[in-house]
């Protein structure tokens, strides 16, 4: 018989390391633990870090991001409505411009091409901006695509920045955000933006919590502008609130750009422009942006102001946008930078040194797919007003069950809103709901390291309800979750497929240990489960 040598001893158990809960990624994979993810971490000192690492302060542990994804991989059957990526294909023409650009034998776009941008996207990028901002707009020297939007604000604050110089947030804000400032060595200011609740249609004495809308105060904005003011970074719509900024407060925004000295720049993040479903009813009788309603062809963004085509403004502003979240490809990672050569030269002369290009093959497609976006498509106009029609219907059919449940929401019909996140306040019977022993627990991926109201609610949902929210505190500074400031509120993605929503929607109606004793329940014309 052939020889079979025996097997070594297993190793003997290591006795210097210490268990990791979850991956330390910032954006972990949701539908389970990355494989990439350590069993285990040495417990001995880590070598100096560089200037990037320690301007962050970061540790190894977990994040919200990978503490959620590990609670979502332990219970797999949770409706996860955390992360914000849409859960189904891009459009047919997306995908045929994708197939048409891998299989073209004549363009053959394999290898690297122009490293601002490939030829075809940014002359097309070109045409569109120029009618988005009501000016010519040179695709080969105005534009700069980049490795997604992230990279595309990652590379303006790189060439913006010196140590020292400060960069204006409006709180809440998207996480990455602050520590993108970090990196470029400058210093983040927060801008509270103030919750205004509705009225309360209570008796007097007798007021009971409401939804409201967030707004930004002049005065707020002015006592934070100074000489040290290098730029303001301005996200509407908005992540994670939903708010789109009016054009008016947009104007204060301008003005305290000026105010501010020659030196600051706006970086407005726009990812979300397409996905407006309740516009301002200050813009232009028709839903556009009044300046630019009299550009020529392009398709327009109703509801949206581009701030870059507010008076004195284009030289003073950085447009940063992508195709993922408009087209359902989160993946492609195509994203890009719109402003005038001084601002825009830098960045291409930076982006070899970061990468050489941005993927040729996706960029041919992205360039194919958005001459095919203006086309009649599935009943509409055009794809983008189908793209509006869809995510207000999944927004509708969410926002149903959470108003069932005793969350406070805004009003749609006076508050303007736009992206595909509600910012969902609790009402007393949630709060009342959460298990008092959740909060205020010691959690290593909590702000200050301990729960808040907020995390305890997501936490307990996902461990015990089956539905995956993101608690609002790393969308507030340190100093604001210490005062309590995000303790009302949860971020809940619609970005999903309707029978996601729908299994986050049973969940939901049974949050309340008093819900309605019925076998279902009727909410915006669909039937739920209701268990009690």
């Amino acid at each position: 018989p052939p020889y079979n040598p025996p097997r070594p001893p297993p190793p003997p158990p290591a006795t210097s390391t210490t268990s990791l809960p979850s991956s330390p990624d910032h954006a972990p994979c949701y539908d389970g633990i990355c494989s990439s993810t350590p069993e285990s971490l040495p417990t001995t000192p880590p070598p100096a870090v560089g200037t990037a690492i320690a301007r962050l302060g970061l540790a190894p542990g977990p994040t919200v991001w990978s503490e959620f994804g590990r609670l979502g991989a332990l219970n797999p059957q949770t409706a996860n409505l955390g992360q914000g990526f849409p859960d189904w294909l891009p459009p047919p023409f997306a995908l045929d411009s994708m197939v048409e650009a891998v299989l073209d034998v004549a363009k053959s776009p394999h290898q690297y091409t122009r490293t601002a941008g490939h030829p075809n996207l940014v002359r097309e990028l070109g045409r569109r901006y120029s009618s988005h901002l009501g000016r010519e707009v040179d695709g080969m020297n105005e534009v700069a695509v980049t490795v997604g939007a992230s990279q595309a604000l990652y590379l303006s604050l790189q060439t913006l920045l010196r140590p020292g110089d400060e960069v204006i947030l409006f709180e809440p804000f998207f996480d990455l955000y602050v520590n993108q400032v970090k990196l470029a060595g400058g210093t983040p200011v927060f801008v509270p933006l103030t919750f205004v609740p509705y009225p309360s249609s209570s008796a007097a004495g007798d007021e009971k919590l409401t939804g409201g809308e967030w707004i930004l105060e002049r005065d707020a904005l002015d006592a934070k502008i100074s000489p040290r003011t290098r730029a303001i970074i301005l996200n509407s719509p908005h992540n994670p609130t939903g708010k789109v900024f009016t054009r008016s407060e947009m104007e204060y925004v301008a003005a305290a750009t000026l105010a501010a000295g020659p030196q600051c720049v706006v970086l407005s993040d726009e990812v979300y422009k397409y996905i407006i479903h309740a516009p301002p009813t200050e813009i232009g009788d028709d839903g556009t942006d009044v300046a630019a309603a009299s550009a020529p062809r392009a398709i327009k963004c109703p509801g949206h102001v581009h701030f870059a085509s507010l008076p004195q403004m284009s030289e003073r502003t950085l447009t940063i946008s992508s195709a993922g979240k408009t087209f359902s490809a989160t993946g492609w990672q195509v994203g890009w930078a719109i402003g005038p050569p001084h601002l825009i030269s830098p960045i291409q002369q930076l982006l070899p040194y970061v990468q050489f290009c941005a993927s040729t093959v996706v960029q041919e497609a992205l360039a194919r797919t958005l001459v095919r976006a203006e086309d009649p498509y599935e009943g509409f106009s055009n794809y983008y007003e189908y793209l509006k029609d869809k995510y207000t219907k999944k927004r509708d059919l969410l926002a149903g069950a959470l108003r069932r449940a005793g969350f406070l929401l805004p009003d749609w019909s006076r508050t303007p809103g736009g992206g595909f996140f509600i910012f969902a306040r609790m009402g007393e019977e949630v709060r009342q709901a959460i298990p008092s022993e959740r909060v205020g627990r010691e959690n290593a991926a909590a702000p200050s390291g301990v729960t808040g109201v907020d995390w305890a609610l997501c936490e307990w949902m996902v461990e015990e309800k089956g539905v995956l929210c993101i608690p609002s505190s790393p969308f507030f500074s340190e100093e604001s979750v210490r005062e309590g400031k995000s303790d009302e509120f949860v971020r809940i993605a619609f970005c999903k497929m309707d029978e996601t929503i729908e299994r986050a929607a049973d969940c939901f109606m049974n949050l309340r240990d008093d819900a309605v004793a019925e076998d279902h329940l009727e909410v915006n014309g669909r039937s739920y489960r209701q268990v009690v």
